[in-house]
Protein backbone atom coordinates (compact mmCIF):
# COMPACT_ATOMS: atom_id res chain seq x y z
CA UNK A 1 0.00 0.00 0.00
CA UNK A 2 1.68 3.64 -0.93
CA UNK A 3 2.42 5.77 1.38
CA UNK A 4 0.47 9.00 2.54
CA UNK A 5 3.42 11.76 1.95
CA UNK A 6 3.93 13.56 5.40
CA UNK A 7 3.66 16.84 4.24
CA UNK A 8 0.06 15.94 3.01
CA UNK A 9 -0.72 14.23 6.10
CA UNK A 10 0.27 17.69 8.43
CA UNK A 11 -1.51 19.83 6.09
CA UNK A 12 -4.77 18.08 6.23
CA UNK A 13 -4.42 17.98 9.89
CA UNK A 14 -4.31 21.53 10.22
CA UNK A 15 -7.01 22.08 7.69
CA UNK A 16 -8.71 19.09 8.37
CA UNK A 17 -8.81 20.17 12.16
CA UNK A 18 -10.30 23.46 11.92
CA UNK A 19 -12.66 22.67 9.45
CA UNK A 20 -14.18 19.88 11.82
CA UNK A 21 -13.99 21.94 14.81
CA UNK A 22 -15.73 25.03 12.58
CA UNK A 23 -18.61 22.27 10.79
CA UNK A 24 -19.46 20.37 13.95
CA UNK A 25 -19.17 23.64 16.24
CA UNK A 26 -17.03 21.20 18.60
CA UNK A 27 -13.55 22.47 18.92
CA UNK A 28 -12.41 19.16 21.12
CA UNK A 29 -13.12 17.03 18.66
CA UNK A 30 -11.51 19.31 16.05
CA UNK A 31 -8.50 18.63 17.96
CA UNK A 32 -8.85 15.37 18.23
CA UNK A 33 -8.38 15.53 14.49
CA UNK A 34 -5.34 17.66 14.55
CA UNK A 35 -3.53 15.68 17.24
CA UNK A 36 -4.17 12.08 15.39
CA UNK A 37 -2.69 13.79 11.96
CA UNK A 38 0.01 15.18 13.82
CA UNK A 39 0.85 11.99 15.75
CA UNK A 40 0.87 10.37 12.08
CA UNK A 41 3.12 12.76 10.97
CA UNK A 42 5.46 12.89 13.64
CA UNK A 43 5.74 8.92 12.99
CA UNK A 44 6.61 9.19 9.53
CA UNK A 45 9.21 11.89 10.27
CA UNK A 46 10.63 9.58 12.59
CA UNK A 47 10.88 7.04 10.71
CA UNK A 48 12.07 9.22 7.57
CA UNK A 49 14.67 11.79 8.94
CA UNK A 50 15.26 10.34 12.49
CA UNK A 51 13.99 11.69 16.45
CA UNK A 52 15.61 15.35 16.13
CA UNK A 53 14.43 16.53 12.96
CA UNK A 54 10.92 14.78 13.82
CA UNK A 55 11.03 17.03 16.61
CA UNK A 56 11.72 20.04 14.81
CA UNK A 57 9.08 19.47 12.74
CA UNK A 58 6.65 18.28 15.19
CA UNK A 59 7.19 22.07 16.66
CA UNK A 60 6.53 23.89 14.17
CA UNK A 61 3.40 22.32 13.37
CA UNK A 62 2.40 22.87 16.96
CA UNK A 63 3.28 26.52 16.56
CA UNK A 64 1.64 26.83 13.13
CA UNK A 65 -1.51 25.51 15.32
CA UNK A 66 -1.09 27.98 17.61
CA UNK A 67 0.22 30.46 15.29
CA UNK A 68 -2.73 30.86 13.28
CA UNK A 69 -5.16 32.12 16.24
CA UNK A 70 -3.28 35.65 16.27
CA UNK A 71 -2.65 35.05 12.21
CA UNK A 72 -6.72 34.91 11.72
CA UNK A 73 -7.25 38.31 13.30
CA UNK A 74 -5.39 39.82 10.61
CA UNK A 75 -5.96 38.38 7.59
CA UNK A 76 -9.33 35.61 8.23
CA UNK A 77 -9.43 32.14 9.67
CA UNK A 78 -9.53 30.07 6.38
CA UNK A 79 -6.90 32.02 4.77
CA UNK A 80 -4.69 31.78 8.40
CA UNK A 81 -4.98 27.80 8.15
CA UNK A 82 -4.23 27.40 4.68
CA UNK A 83 -0.98 29.70 5.29
CA UNK A 84 0.18 27.84 8.32
CA UNK A 85 -0.48 24.38 6.66
CA UNK A 86 1.25 25.75 3.83
CA UNK A 87 4.35 26.44 5.81
CA UNK A 88 4.22 23.28 7.26
CA UNK A 89 3.83 21.20 4.53
CA UNK A 90 6.74 23.14 2.78
CA UNK A 91 9.02 22.46 5.52
CA UNK A 92 7.72 18.79 5.52
CA UNK A 93 8.65 18.70 2.09
CA UNK A 94 12.28 20.42 2.12
CA UNK A 95 13.36 18.11 5.22
CA UNK A 96 12.22 14.96 3.50
CA UNK A 97 11.88 15.27 0.07
CA UNK A 98 15.13 12.87 -0.95
CA UNK A 99 14.86 10.17 1.99
CA UNK A 100 11.60 8.98 1.38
Amino acid sequence: MPRIPSPAIAAAGLVGGYAVARWTKKRPLGGVVLAVAGGVAAREWQQVVGGKVAAGLTTAYVAAFAGSHPLAKKIGAWPAVFSVAGAVATASWAVTRDKA
